[in-house]
This record gives C-alpha cells, structure tokens and sequence, in this order.
C-alpha cells in the first residue's frame, strides 16, 4: 500500500477582507490546478475580537459552496433564501451557492475565534444549481477515538461511518483530526482522490519519509492510499480534505467561480441589472 507524501507545502498570507476581518489565505486563486477541487481556504485564529467583529455584511456568490467550520467561537449568518441561523463551536455551516445567493457572516465577540472557510468548486454541469444551505451542529458530528487520537467526520464517509454531511455534487472527505503527543495514525485514503490536510496546532512528521509539518500550513500530498501522521510534543491537530479533481477551467473573479470569462461577465452583469437572483428570496 503506497504511503502519500508531500509535493507542495503552502503557509498563505495575512489578509483583511470582508468589513475588515483579519485573516489567513492560506491558498487560493494561483493554486486551483494544484488543489482541484478545493479553491480557496481561509483560516482565522484570534483571541481579539476587533480583528473579526466587522464581519462579512452581505455579499453574492454562484458557482461554488462555501463551508465554514468552527473549533470555537460564533458566527452568525443569514441568506437571500431566508435562512438564518448560528455557527457555534463543532459547528459547521454548508452554503451551495450554485446559480446565485447572498448572505452575511457576522462573527460573535468570543474568547477565541478559531476555524476555516474552504471554498468548493462545483462542476460545470452544476455551477446553475439551485442554491441550498445547510447548518452542522457538532452534536450531528461522529467522533472516532482510539489510543492514537480521535477524528471527527464532518462529511463524507470514513472507515464506514458517514459524516454529519454528504455533498450533493463534488463528494468531499473533511476530517478533523487529534493525533496524540507521541502517537501515530494512518489514515486511508482514495487512491484517485486530491488530498491535503491544514495543520491547525502542533508539530509532527508525515510519510514513510518522516517529513516535519508544522502549524499553520497547507501541506499537499502526491497519489497513494494511505497517510500516516506522527504528532510530537504536544499533539498534532489538523482538517483533511479529500475530493476527485475536476480538471475543468477556471474563470474567477471575486465571489463568483465560472468556467469562461463569458460567464463571469455575464454573472457581474446580472449583478448589476438585478437578475443575479434566480430563486426566491424573503429579504
């Protein structure tokens, strides 16, 4: 069985975006071929509130999903379909944005702010889907342990045991993963599958070849159907994500993920004439 290793290791950069949240972009626009399916994933870590309370007031997307998950603090959120709702600590919120929705993230003055927002690509034959927004509590989320550590599965299917979610379109594998300090896990993988994990805390090695990973990094791994992850000192805590690669072009700009730049024009025109919204909205 071919143990994965590490092609390319990815820290990111500080931004400020939305109202003024500051944030890590950890990958994203020049890295879409390396990391297909996944776009872009932004981490947020902070004990001071004035670096997230300006939040994300409302804002457009189409063609991709967004899933922000939380290990701790509160955002609150709302939508052009009317949903609204509260991400809390374990907490995971599922927007399909597909043909064209708006909503806001309002994150929460908390002790810690501390999660992801990973941007999805949607194939081509679904970027027009009707939008859908779905909201993880962690007490829908199931924790496997043993004496190496404990993973929650927030979606997808793992060792048998479904997550709190199964996507509709691209099927995504997202693990939250424990190794604890000294322990080792292996963790199987598809062989056909894109996979690369976000080292949230700690220190560790992974691979047959015992490479260092540290926190805060996106580290991306070649073919194989297994990972093994080494924690050292204090434990090793990481999001792995694993989905099949679409391969197909890329038309970005902003909020909005096409395939061609006539797409995208035409999804900033309707922004601006009005048209943008193609199902029913309660604001």
């Amino acid at each position: 069985m071919k143990t994965r290793e590490i092609t390319k290791v990815v820290k990111g950069s500080r931004q400020i975006d939305g109202a003024g949240v500051h944030l890590v972009r950890v990958f994203g626009y020049r890295d879409t071929k390396n990391f297909d399916p996944f776009l872009m994933l932004d981490a947020f870590d902070s004990t001071n509130p004035e670096d997230y309370i300006k939040g994300f007031p409302w804002h457009p997307h189409r063609g991709i999903e967004t899933v922000t998950y939380l290990i701790s603090g509160r955002i609150d959120h709302e939508d052009s379909l009317g949903n609204k709702g509260t991400i809390t600590a374990g907490g995971c919120q599922w927007m399909t944005a597909g043909s064209g929705i708006l909503h806001q993230e309002m994150p929460i003055a908390s002790n810690r702010m501390l999660g992801a927002q990973l941007w999805v690509n949607l194939p081509a034959k679904d970027k027009m889907t009707e939008p859908k927004y779905r909201d993880i509590t962690a007490d829908m989320v199931p924790i496997l342990k043993d004496e190496n550590g404990e993973i929650k599965v927030i979606s997808g299917v793992y060792k048998g045991t479904q997550g709190a979610m199964q996507a509709d379109f691209v099927q995504v594998l997202y693990l939250d993963v424990m190794v604890y300090p000294g322990k080792t896990m292996v963790i199987p993988a598809k062989s056909n599958e894109n996979v690369f994990t976000y080292i949230i805390d700690g220190n560790g090695t992974t691979g047959e070849k015992l490479s260092p990973i540290q926190s805060h990094s996106a580290v991306l791994f070649d073919k194989g159907e297994q990972l093994i992850f080494n924690a050292e000192g204090e434990g090793l805590r990481l999001f792995l994500l694993s989905g099949e690669s679409l391969n197909e072009p890329i038309a970005w700009g902003g909020p909005v993920v096409m395939n061609t730049l006539e797409e995208l024009n035409f999804a900033f025109e309707e922004l601006e004439n009005g048209t943008f919204i193609k199902h029913k909205t309660n604001l």
